[in-house]
């Protein structure tokens, strides 16, 4: 196995190299994964816009919307009520929007942790490469701690934008026949709290589309969808990209992270003029809605000085 190496781990770019495969990393920009490069191919959503430093305010689509960002401790912009007063928390959360300190780094690793500002809550996410058999392998470690001294709710979802297009294939646990729809570009599969079927979904005009087929970008497609709360042996969802040769497949545990969320888009968002996506990001969440707002069963709240962790592993496989 090739060795890995972390180069500029004080400067603006950490780089983490381990053969043929290579991440870039943006702490001063949320803590972003800016690259994941396999044998000279990038694997990630490139940027809409140039990247700049962002505001507390701007919504996610104001800035280049591409790499792979965690949403914490928010997905959609809300207001949540805490005993400290009320909490505005941002599109897209807090986190990619600060710059991360960094915690440690070893040959092939590195560490650093988000401050929250609309909550007393901050996120360390450890993030290590190494080379298998089949490929290369990412391996995550989190930590969600309340800094503060009120009890804080949370919720958190990793948010990687994985470059595709027709051809593609998103795959399931058999054991997944449905899905609760978050939204739908142009309400074409329904309305938001909807059950979908997977992989074959009807449309709200008639007839039926494959949501596990990619599609090309003058499709306008832009659907988020939930699966959960998933058993132990449902904690995995893959993408297949035969074009670029490789196979992009997320572990996880369910027991401390039972949803899925899945992002498919090709060429269906922004809503705004100008360039889109066509990516799918796979997303293991604490929660099956976006919003912090929306409670239920799966919400979550940290006293002060308390913490949670949990795993992710990213396998890289050559198809």
């Amino acid at each position: 196995m090739a060795e890995g190496n972390v180069l500029g781990a004080k400067e603006e770019n950490v780089l983490i190299t381990v053969g043929d495969c290579s991440l870039t990393l943006l702490p001063r920009l949320g803590g972003k994964i800016a690259s994941v490069c396999v044998k000279g191919r990038e694997l990630l959503q490139a940027p809409l816009a140039p990247r700049a430093a962002r505001t507390r305010t701007m919504s996610f689509d104001a800035g280049d919307a591409s790499g792979w960002d965690e949403c914490f401790p928010s997905v959609a912009d809300c207001t949540v009520e805490t005993v400290a007063g009320t909490a505005h928390v941002p599109d897209h959360g807090d986190l990619w929007r600060v710059e991360w300190q960094p915690v440690a780094s070893s040959a092939n690793s590195v560490a650093f942790r988000g401050q929250c500002f609309s909550l007393p809550l901050s996120l360390e996410r450890k993030v290590t490469l190494t080379e298998t058999a089949k490929g290369w392998r990412l391996s995550l470690e989190y930590k969600a701690t309340n800094t503060g001294s009120i009890p804080s709710p949370w919720s958190w979802a990793v948010h990687p934008l994985f470059a595709s297009g027709a051809g593609d294939r998103v795959v399931l646990p058999e054991s997944i026949h449905t899905l609760r729809l978050e939204g739908s570009g142009g309400g074409r599969l329904g309305k938001g709290g909807d059950q979908v079927s997977w992989p074959i979904a009807k449309l709200v005009t008639g007839g039926e589309t494959d949501l596990s087929v990619g599609l090309p970008p003058e499709s306008g497609v832009g659907d988020k969808l939930f699966a959960g709360p998933l058993a132990a042996q449902e904690n995995w969802c893959a993408l297949e990209r035969p074009k670029a040769g490789v196979r992009i497949r997320f572990s996880f545990d369910s027991a401390v992270t039972p949803y899925l969320g899945l992002w498919i888009c090709y060429g269906g968002w922004p809503d705004r003029p100008g360039t889109k996506q066509n990516c799918v990001a796979i997303e293991p969440a604490t929660a099956p809605v976006d919003s912090l707002a929306k409670t239920g069963p799966w919400s979550r709240v940290l006293a002060p000085g308390e913490s949670s962790s949990w795993p992710m592993v990213v396998d890289l496989e050559s198809i």
